[in-house]
């Protein structure tokens, strides 16, 4: 294979990589109903545009920093107050996701599962622990 076929398989892999993230992060986002049930709870409903668009400004902003070489020196509570919104963040997933787990018992009974929920449950908890670990450790 040449150098420019390595390049564009490169490219290709990394480019159908994002979709497929991206693509995921969306459908995520779609399905939990996290921007609207945000404006609902917060009676922001005139501001749902703004939601997205700083949900879609975020994505792009922190891959650009991601990939480059930025580096940004924040003194003790400027570092405080990046955490205080990434907590929020994980937060709010946190509680959308306690609100869509009851999908899951219904799912294993409409599918004939529903004497294997407690393995499905521990699959599901295992799978993040130990993929959590290969990337902590391997990668």
């Amino acid at each position: 294979m040449t150098l420019f076929g390595e390049v564009l398989l490169i490219a290709f892999i990394g480019l159908a990589g994002g979709i497929a993230v991206g693509s995921g992060m969306v459908a995520f986002l779609v399905v939990l109903d996290i921007i609207p049930r945000l404006a609902q709870i917060t009676r922001s409903f005139s501001k749902i545009r703004a939601y997205e668009a700083a949900v879609v400004l975020g994505s792009l902003l922190f891959t650009w920093v991601d990939f480059s070489d930025a580096k940004v020196h924040l003194f003790p509570m400027g570092t405080a107050f990046v955490g205080l919104f990434a907590g929020c963040f994980v937060g709010m997933l946190a509680a959308a996701l306690t609100e869509i787990i009851n999908v899951l018992p219904i799912l294993a009974k409409r599918v004939g599962m529903g004497s294997y929920m407690i393995l499905l449950l521990m699959a599901m908890i295992f799978g993040k622990v130990f993929g959590s670990l290969f990337e902590w450790l391997f990668y």
